[in-house]
């Protein structure tokens, strides 16, 4: 149980924060950079879902849990360590990608296939669901750049990858199923 009493703690005043595991490191380190993505993504998650309801809105609450899940896995390094350890970290797991696989079937479903790229906007939930899949991009990108580094969860890359893409169809979703989509046309203002 996580009780949090006093919000500052002058800990960090020097630059540096502590890890999962308790390891003291750079704020400016890849591994914290990764995961205070993961935690801006959340966020604009959360202004995404000032627009949602329903169904919709039910998956991206779950989303948003996942995305704690995700930035505990990756604060907590050393997964190798992971058996010995006294109390297992938090790890994303296979079955959360699977889910998001089966949210982005079913959403897909109902969508006509893309006959050009299209430009982020149209609806303002489509045009959050677009920002929040570059930000899942960017996360993922510097997480693949951590795994280059130090050891991650393979399955913490997997979530993020399929993440853009769940977002990238929601937003198509949001857009009257794809019907109000802003498709890009190449060279036009040339």
């Amino acid at each position: 149980m996580v009780v949090l009493n006093k919000i500052y703690t002058k800990t960090g005043d020097d630059g540096e924060t502590a890890l999962g595991n308790g390891a003291r490191v750079a704020k400016h380190s890849m591994r914290v950079t990764a995961y205070g993505t993961v935690d801006e993504l959340n966020a604009i998650v959360g202004l995404a879902r000032l627009h949602t309801d329903g169904e919709l809105d039910a998956n991206m609450s779950r989303i948003q849990n996942d995305l704690f899940d995700l930035g505990a896995d990756l604060c907590r390094p050393d997964i190798e360590k992971d058996a010995e350890s006294e109390y297992p970290p938090l790890r994303i797991v296979g079955s959360q990608v699977d889910r998001l696989e089966s949210e982005i079937d079913a959403m897909n479903a109902k969508l006509e296939p893309l006959r050009s790229f299209i430009l982020p906007g149209g609806s303002p939930l489509s045009a959050h669901m677009h920002q929040c899949r570059t930000v899942a991009r960017r996360a993922e990108r510097l997480t693949v750049e951590l795994a280059t580094m130090e050891s991650v969860n393979p399955d913490a890359v997997k979530y993020l990858n399929r993440l853009s893409d769940w977002f990238f169809v929601a937003a198509r979703v949001a857009n009257d199923d794809g019907k109000a989509d802003v498709l890009w046309v190449p060279g036009a203002n040339r």
